[in-house]
């Protein structure tokens, strides 16, 4: 039988080989130390700005990115700022905050990694950051204690910083003082001749740690008068809310803080698909300030919320980091101030 050789087969082609800082140089017509002051954003070196754009355009057209870990060597420490996933539903308020923070820290020079560490907690959630070796942790909300920040700080975090109701030892806190908020609602519906006030609280998880203080706060408002506080339990679905809003002759109520704008919006719909009357029958004010809370008829009232700006935590954060044997900062952020619509 006569053999016939096979056709090989088409040859890969071999792999594009990845492109260099020396690559970048010699297209630009530069030294490698003047491609490595421009892509690393150092400012001790003056280049102009002819060159720094020859340099980017030459390594958009290359591909090329500098090496997170060769900087990260010659730094002795990552630029990577980790911000673990928040335990909790996120706002359009709170979303737009990590924003800003997010592109306040870029601009200096950092990465920021949101983590999504699903069913850890406390020190086993600490661990699993630590292995990623961030140069800073920023903790929404709670659940990270001391040892944890210890965990932190001897994998190389330099600075760690918790945003929430407490102070954690060891760590930077900008203490959120979400019972002002409840206390201003409070304030203002009483000052409104409301003395029948309900307070929602979501049965959602996660944002226990923001209700109860709100709901502290508006008890607090209406001490020593006499007026009543009635907590309400609401899921943040519009079955829960139909349901709240049948049983609200019954209870009697002729206001309620709605926890927050979104849960504001969905109750005040379900009262006037019951025939209440927003705000003849019962006033409604929420929290937040939200864009879709003046688009309602009636306009609903709210607690304008002014969280710490982007840029502000930026610079904590990178203060923390060049110099972290310094004493942890605690700032009090989260100021509360009424406005009022039509709702109330």
């Amino acid at each position: 039988m006569v053999q016939i050789p096979k056709t090989p087969a088409p040859a890969s082609p071999a792999p594009r080989s990845v492109p260099t800082s020396a690559d970048v140089a010699r297209l630009a017509g530069v030294s490698r130390a003047t491609v490595s002051y421009v892509l690393n954003n150092t400012s001790a070196v003056r280049i102009s700005e002819p060159t720094r754009r020859r340099v980017h355009e030459a390594a958009k057209e290359l591909g090329y990115v500098p090496h997170a870990a060769a900087r990260s060597l010659r730094a002795g420490h990552s630029r990577m700022v980790l911000m673990p996933a928040p335990s909790f539903p996120v706002g359009p308020l709170y979303s737009q905050f990590l924003g800003d923070l997010q592109m306040a820290l870029g601009r200096l020079d950092y990465t920021v990694v949101q983590h999504g560490s699903v069913g850890l907690y406390g020190d086993e959630a600490a661990r699993a950051w630590a292995e990623l070796r961030p140069v800073a942790v920023l903790m929404p909300g709670s659940g990270l204690c001391p040892k944890g920040v210890t965990v932190l700080k001897r994998s190389g975090a330099r600075a760690v910083v918790t945003l929430g109701p407490e102070a954690v030892e060891g760590a930077h806190a900008l203490l959120m003082d979400h019972e002002a908020v409840g206390y201003s609602a409070g304030v203002h519906l009483h000052e409104r001749g409301r003395s029948r006030i309900g307070v929602v609280v979501p049965e959602e998880g996660g944002l226990e740690s923001f209700s109860a203080p709100r709901l502290e706060g508006v008890r607090r408002a209406l001490h020593g008068t006499d007026a009543t506080v009635t907590p309400l339990s609401l899921a943040y679905e519009e079955k829960s809310a139909a349901g709240l809003a049948a049983r609200w002759r019954d209870l009697g109520l002729d206001a309620v803080f709605a926890y927050n704008d979104e849960y504001a919006m969905l109750l005040m719909r379900a009262l006037q698909d019951e025939g209440l009357r927003v705000p003849t029958d019962t006033a409604v004010i929420g929290a937040d300030d939200l864009m879709l809370g003046r688009l309602l008829r009636p306009r609903l009232s709210t607690v304008h919320i002014e969280l710490p700006s982007g840029r502000e935590l930026a610079e904590l954060v990178d203060r923390a980091v060049r110099n972290p044997g310094a004493a942890p900062e605690t700032h009090k952020v989260l100021g509360a101030s009424v406005v009022h619509r039509e709702s109330s």
